[in-house]
C-alpha cells in the first residue's frame, strides 16, 4: 500500500506536480490557518472572487482581506479555494476500520454519507460511537438502510409482506435510528431483501422518517427499461410518506434504454411541479459497480437457498432461461459487459470480463459457458463486479441538471486490493478535469455547487458546503489546470492529483497530494 506521511517537510518534498510548496509561518497567531490569495468559489454558485480565508477553532472566521498572523499559511495564488466536497452516496460503512479514508480525501472529499442502497448498521448510535472512538479523516453522516432493517426483523430475505408485528418493529428501529442522528432512510430495491418489499411497507417507514425531516434515498427497482415505473414508485413513497426524495446514482442502464433522458427528466420535473422535493446524484462514469450476484435473478437467491436450487436440475434450467431472457431484453448480446472486480476464492480472475473468465476457466466463451461461470462464481461466494452499460450522452444530460449532485457510490478502498471501479479514487477530480476543464460542460462554480452546498442543503448538513464566516472549515485548495483523476478501469488504484491542501474542520488531511495522517473528522448527527 502507498504510505502517507505526517511529516510536513517530507510531504512537501514531492510537491513539484502541483506547483509552489505550501509555506508555513510560526508566530503569535490570531488565526490557526490563513489561505491567501486564492480564487475563492463559495459553493453557492456565485462567481469566484479573489480573497483570503482565515480559520480559527475549526471554523471559517474571515473571508476577504486578512491581515492578521496565522500559525499556518497556505499560499494559494493561481489556485482555487472551495468548500470540501460532500459525497452523499457512499458505502463507507467500514470507515471506523479504515479511518484514513485516503481514496476520498485525496480527491477532495471531506464529508461522506454512508448507509446507502438499503444497507447500513441498524444501531446508528453504536455506529457513531465506533467512529468517535477511532477518529477518522472525514466527517460522516449515515442513512439507516431499509434492507438491513428488514433482514434484522424478518430474519432473512423473504418474498412476502411483513406482518403487522414485523412492520411495527421495523418502524421502531427506523425511529430509533433517526433519534440517534441518521439523516434518513435508504433503500436498495434491486437487492435482497429490498426487492421483495411492497411499496406500502416503504411508505410506512418513510412516514417515520418524514416526522424527523429526514430524506428517503433510493436505489430504485429499475434503472433501465422500467425506469419510469420505478421513478413513480419513489415519488409515491415521497408523497404518501411526507418525505423528501433522493434518486441514487441516476442513470439509464443497458443499450435498450439509452437516449430516454427526456422521459426521465420530464418525470422528475413533473414530480417537482406537483410539490415533491426531489433531487438526484450520479457518478461521472459510464459503468456501474455492485455484486456479481446481481447477474442471477433474485428469485433464485431468495432465502439463502441458491446452492440448493442450483443442485435441482429443473430449477437450474429455469435460472439459465431467466438469465438468457435478461440478455435478450436488454439487447446486450452476452455478459462480457460485466467485469470481475474481486472474487476472493480466485483472484486470478479479477479484472477479466465474464467472457474472458469463461474462456480461462472453461476453455470457451459461449453464452452457455458464461452463464455456467456466473453460477459457479455465485456458488463459491460471489464477489464484486464492474458493469459497462451506460451512454456518455445520457450522463452529460443528467449532469447539467441543477438538482444533480456528484457522488462516487464507493466504499473506502484498500490500496491494491482487487480491480474496483475507478470512481472510488477519481470521481470528484474527474468532474473537474473532464466535464469542466476539458469539455466545458459545466462552469467551475456550478460543478463545485453540485459537490458542496447542494449536498449540504439536501442532507441538512448544517454549516457545511459553503465558504462563509461561521461555517466549518472543510476546504479544498486545488489547481484547476492540473487537477486530474488518475484511476482507470484497468488500473484503478491511483489517487487523484492537483490538490495543494484539503482541510477537514480546519486541520490539513492532505498537503500537496499526500495524506498527512490527520484524522479530524466528526460524526454528523441529524440536527
Amino acid at each position: 500500500m502507498n504510505r502517507r506521511t505526517s511529516n510536513p517537510s517530507r510531504a512537501l518534498s514531492g510537491a513539484a506536480s502541483v506547483g509552489t510548496a505550501m509555506l508555513f509561518t510560526v508566530a503569535a497567531a490570531e488565526f490557526d490557518v490563513v489561505i491567501r490569495g486564492g480564487r475563492v468559489i463559495d459553493g453557492a454558485g456565485n462567481p469566484a472572487q479573489f480573497a483570503d480565508v482565515a480559520v480559527r477553532g475549526g471554523r471559517i472566521v474571515s473571508v476577504g482581506r486578512v491581515t492578521g498572523e496565522a500559525k499556518r499559511t497556505v499560499e494559494a495564488a493561481g489556485l482555487v479555494v472551495a468548500p470540501g466536497f460532500i459525497d452523499v452516496h457512499t458505502h463507507a460503512d467500514e470507515v471506523a476500520e479504515l479511518p484514513l479514508t485516503e481514496n476520498f480525501v485525496r480527491m477532495g472529499v471531506t464529508t461522506v454519507v454512508a448507509g446507502n442502497c438499503g444497507s447500513s448498521a441498524t444501531d446508528v448510535a453504536e455506529f457513531f460511537r465506533r467512529i468517535e472512538a477511532t477518529n477518522v479523516a472525514v466527517n460522516v453522516a449515515v442513512l439507516i438502510g431499509q434492507g438491513s432493517v428488514r433482514s434484522q426483523v424478518m430474519g432473512g430475505s423473504f418474498r412476502r409482506p411483513a406482518t403487522a408485528e414485523e412492520l411495527g418493529r421495523m418502524r421502531a428501529l427506523v425511529e430509533q435510528g433517526m433519534r440517534d442522528g441518521a439523516a434518513g432512510l435508504s433503500s436498495g430495491l434491486i437487492y435482497l431483501p429490498g426487492t421483495f418489499t411492497p411499496t406500502e411497507e416503504l411508505v410506512e417507514l418513510a412516514k417515520v422518517v418524514g416526522r424527523f425531516d429526514g430524506i428517503y434515498a433510493t436505489h430504485m427497482r429499475d434503472e433501465g427499461r422500467e425506469i419510469i415505473t420505478a421513478l413513480q414508485e419513489a415519488f409515491r413513497i415521497g408523497r404518501e410518506g411526507g418525505v423528501r426524495v433522493e434518486i441514487s446514482h441516476l442513470k439509464l442502464s443497458g443499450n435498450a434504454s439509452w437516449g430516454r433522458t427526456n422521459e426521465v427528466l420530464a418525470a422528475l420535473a413533473e414530480a417537482r411541479r406537483q410539490g415533491l422535493d426531489v433531487t438526484q446524484d450520479q457518478y461521472a462514469y459510464t459503468a456501474s459497480s455492485t455484486g456479481l450476484s446481481q447477474l442471477v435473478p433474485e428469485e433464485f437467491r431468495e432465502g439463502g437457498k441458491f446452492r440448493e436450487r442450483l443442485a435441482d436440475p429443473a430449477q437450474k434450467a429455469a435460472m439459465i432461461a431467466a438469465m438468457k431472457e435478461r440478455i435478450i431484453t436488454g439487447k446486450r448480446g452476452d455478459f462480457r459487459y460485466a467485469v470481475i472486480a474481486d472474487h476472493p476464492p480466485d483472484r486470478a480472475l479479477n479484472g477479466l470480463n465474464i467472457a474472458e473468465a469463461a474462456q480461462r476457466r472453461r476453455g470457451a466463451d459461449t453464452l452457455d459457458d458464461q452463464i455456467e461461470l456466473i453460477l459457479e462464481l455465485q456458488s463459491r461466494g460471489g464477489g464484486s463486479g464492474v458493469f459497462h452499460g451506460m451512454n456518455e450522452d445520457d450522463l452529460r444530460a443528467f449532469a447539467v441538471q441543477p438538482n444533480t449532485m456528484f457522488a462516487s457510490d464507493s466504499g473506502v478502498r484498500q490500496f491494491g486490493q482487487g480491480v474496483p471501479h475507478p470512481r472510488g479514487y477519481g470521481n470528484n477530480a474527474r468532474v473537474l478535469a473532464r466535464y469542466v476543464r476539458e469539455q466545458g460542460l459545466l462552469r467551475l462554480e456550478d460543478a463545485v455547487r453540485k459537490m458542496t452546498s447542494l449536498p449540504a442543503a439536501t442532507f441538512r448538513l448544517k454549516d457545511r458546503g459553503q465558504i462563509r464566516e461561521g461555517a466549518w472549515a472543510d476546504l479544498v485548495v486545488f489547481d484547476p489546470d492540473r487537477i486530474q483523476d488518475r484511476a482507470t478501469f484497468t488500473e484503478p488504484h491511483q489517487y487523484a492529483t492537483g490538490f495543494r491542501a484539503v482541510l477537514v474542520n480546519g486541520a490539513a488531511v492532505v498537503e500537496n497530494d499526500i495524506h498527512t495522517g490527520a484524522r479530524p473528522g466528526r460524526v454528523l448527527r441529524r440536527q
